[in-house]
């Protein structure tokens, strides 16, 4: 479904993406993750056909994105991480303005309004302004925009940005079922970890405009398979050791958030002894401690050395 070879962009000088190689079967859902600057957007605004790119090329369904440009935007539907509606407009008028941009007339027209916005579960409000909408309707808007005109890949860039837990879930099981029942290619990306465990075939990793990693989830697990991770708690900020543990060669990343440690270590690795020596003069107190198997962020941050929401 799509093919993305040897793609790189520069602007003004500087490197966005360098050499990106990416490939999506027809029905999966793919995950594309990295830290802020890491060249998603970049990446996405190619495949999307907004911009081209210096070196190499994009295919999506055997289209070229540097000569099928019109062809190929009617194959991919985009869901911005930005609100993209008319808030002074209602949803269905909404929908009538983007539909007519899709070339969309008439009964068929009528149609698909009808259908997204079932799909989105905002029939009832259709006719209501779109200012009057809380976050989440807003995304489903955006997602209901998205799908008028059927398309074969759809590209969600971070959906659930902002919005409430019900709204969440609800964006989350809507991308399940339109894979499901229409076979349809989803490229995700999200600051949530959890959603794209929950919802990827696969995954690539992107840092510093390069694809660093790709697999499926128990791939990207698997490279961690010798490590554990050690979550500690404290009664206080425990930055005062962190130097110490990472100068330890059985520790491999050492992260503090607020009260609590994570540390990445070979597996069996001495490291609870060694906190706990550290800690022996000072005023930090343990309060809990978790050996947890590596999880996709543990991959993530042993990868970017970064957390995701950085």
């Amino acid at each position: 479904m799509l093919e993305v070879n040897d793609v790189s962009k520069s602007f003004k000088g500087r490197t966005a993406v360098k050499q990106v190689n990416v490939f999506i079967e027809k029905g999966e859902i793919v995950g594309l993750l990295g830290p802020n600057g890491a060249g998603k957007s970049t990446t996405i605004s190619m495949i999307s056909s907004l911009i081209s790119p210096d070196e190499g090329e994009i295919f999506a369904a055997g289209l070229s994105t540097k000569r099928d440009r019109q062809k190929i935007r009617k194959l991919i539907g985009v869901v911005p991480q930005d609100i993209a509606v008319f808030l002074d407009l209602t949803a269905r008028e909404n929908l009538q303005f983007f539909g007519r941009a899709y070339k969309l007339k008439g009964s068929v027209l009528k149609e698909r309004i009808a259908h997204v916005l079932d799909v989105v579960g905002l029939t009832d409000r259709a006719n209501e302004f779109v200012k009057t909408y809380s976050g989440g309707m807003k995304r489903r808007l955006n997602i209901a925009v998205a799908l008028l005109h059927e398309p074969e890949l759809l590209i969600m860039d971070e959906p659930t940005v902002g919005i409430d837990p019900q709204s969440r879930n609800y964006i989350l099981e809507t991308v399940r079922e339109l894979n499901r029942k229409t076979n349809m290619t989803i490229i995700y990306t999200s600051h949530y970890m959890e959603e794209v465990e929950y919802l990827c075939d696969r995954i690539y990793i992107m840092d510093h405009g390069e694809v660093i990693a790709a697999g499926t989830k128990q791939e990207l697990k698997g490279m961690l398979m010798e490590e554990d991770s050690v979550v500690i708690s404290f009664s206080k900020d425990p930055e005062e050791i962190v130097s110490e543990l990472q100068e330890r060669k059985d520790v491999t990343n050492v992260h503090v958030t607020g009260k609590e440690m994570m540390v990445a270590c070979k597996k069996d690795a001495p490291v609870l002894e060694a906190v706990i020596a550290l800690t022996r003069n000072t005023d930090l107190d343990i309060q809990s401690v978790e050996v947890r198997s590596p999880s996709l962020e543990d991959v993530f941050l042993h990868l970017t050395g970064r957390k995701l929401r950085e």
